[in-house]
């Protein structure tokens, strides 16, 4: 029964040491965190400065760079917050990376699609007329 144990303790230093290794790479570091911290600061910060100084004329413009930047964020966050990276779980797979796309494209175009409606559907302006006659 010795035998055993000592056959066994070795072992599972083996697989602790290597699962330890693994599950470290699978968590991010204080750095990492503030890394992904800054960008994400930065890349809201940015697009905000973009619509709040009416940098572009065209408000179509705006909002595709806008749109680019959210992308990013989104990327942001999958490495630095939810480590998805090449070196946990397996790396990043086909599926993965598909699923990946496919979120991305629904979120920014149910996005767009739903504030193109807002603003089509909202009610209409109002003209000096319509002020006149308001209490």
């Amino acid at each position: 029964m010795s035998s055993n144990s000592s056959h066994s303790h070795p072992s599972a230093e083996a697989h602790g040491h290597d699962h330890h290794g693994g599950h470290e790479a699978a968590h991010g570091t204080f750095k990492s965190y503030m890394t992904g911290f800054v960008l994400s600061v930065i890349l809201t910060a940015i697009p905000f400065w973009l619509v709040m100084g009416k940098v572009f004329s065209d408000p179509a413009v705006t909002g595709a760079i806008v749109m680019i930047f959210g992308a990013i964020q989104i990327v942001v966050h999958m490495i630095y917050f939810l480590h998805m990276n090449s070196k946990s779980e397996g790396g990043w797979t086909m599926m993965a990376l598909i699923f990946t796309i496919v979120i991305i494209a629904i979120a920014l175009a149910g996005s767009l699609w739903v504030m193109y409606h807002l603003n089509t559907n909202m009610m209409p302006t109002m003209t000096p007329a319509m002020m006149k006659n308001t209490p």
